[in-house]
């Protein structure tokens, strides 16, 4: 039976006939097995190799895996390149991965990505949390309620977003920098219920409460009238002169 067996490995093994580095990416060697080319590996791994050496069937597979594995970390660096990432948003990402192999990467390997890029220190919730937060207030601002729900479902844990939300963000602030982003499409309306119904359903689809919306309303509808009434009278006395 052991002789058997052995006889078996060596016949369904195989022989590196050649290590190449590609062309567009020198950190990447396909290798070759038979005079076939086999896969790329990382050229780390690749190091380890020698022409000449032979490979089972397992040590195929583990090689194998570790260039799906490179293939996917590669790709939860381009997926991060474009902006900060929750580690949940990274998760789904490289579950879904789908080399052209028909491949899938394994839970222990997206661990092992996810380990990878926390050490090096691309991928952090926290940080993420207040990317998100600041990039709200800055070009889409909405209530605290409404943030904590979105870095909820982008998998920020409950308590990171709250903190970072009670540092960066203000009900009253975010609600009438919201007013006022919008403020350009109903500054012509001079009907105060107009404009408050129209406002408030605005801020509400934003998330705003009720009292914190009514507030912001009240004040920038006393401006809009104080710069009429003074627009008026500027006009009466060009009249005059």
């Amino acid at each position: 039976m052991t002789a058997a067996f052995f006889f078996g490995s060596i016949m369904t093994g195989k022989t590196i006939t050649a290590l190449r580095f590609q062309k567009r990416d020198k950190e990447r060697v396909n290798l070759f097995l038979d005079s076939e080319y086999a896969f790329p590996l990382p050229a780390l791994e690749a190091a380890q190799l020698r022409i000449g050496q032979q490979l089972n069937e397992q040590e195929i597979e583990e090689l194998r895996a570790v260039d799906l594995r490179s293939r996917g970390y590669n790709r939860a660096l381009r997926f991060l390149a474009v902006r900060p990432r929750s580690q949940v948003e990274v998760r789904r990402n490289l579950q879904a991965y789908r080399p052209r192999d028909g491949r899938r990467l394994a839970e222990s390997q997206i661990e092992w990505i996810i380990e990878k890029l926390q050490e090096w220190q691309y991928l952090d919730d926290r940080e993420f949390a207040r990317f998100w937060v600041e990039q709200r207030n800055r070009f889409r601002p909405i209530a605290p309620r409404a943030l904590r729900y979105e870095l909820r479902q982008k998998g920020v844990d409950d308590s990171v977003a709250q903190e970072t939300i009670d540092e960066l963000s203000d009900a009253t602030s975010a609600c009438e920098a919201a007013a006022r982003s919008r403020l350009y499409r109903w500054q012509e309306e001079t009907n105060p219920a107009q404009f408050r119904r129209k406002m408030s359903s605005f801020l509400q689809r934003r998330g705003f409460d009720y009292e914190v919306a009514r507030g912001v309303i009240d004040r920038i509808w006393q401006e809009l009238e104080e710069g009429r009434v003074l627009s008026h009278a500027v006009q009466g006395k060009r009249y005059e002169g």
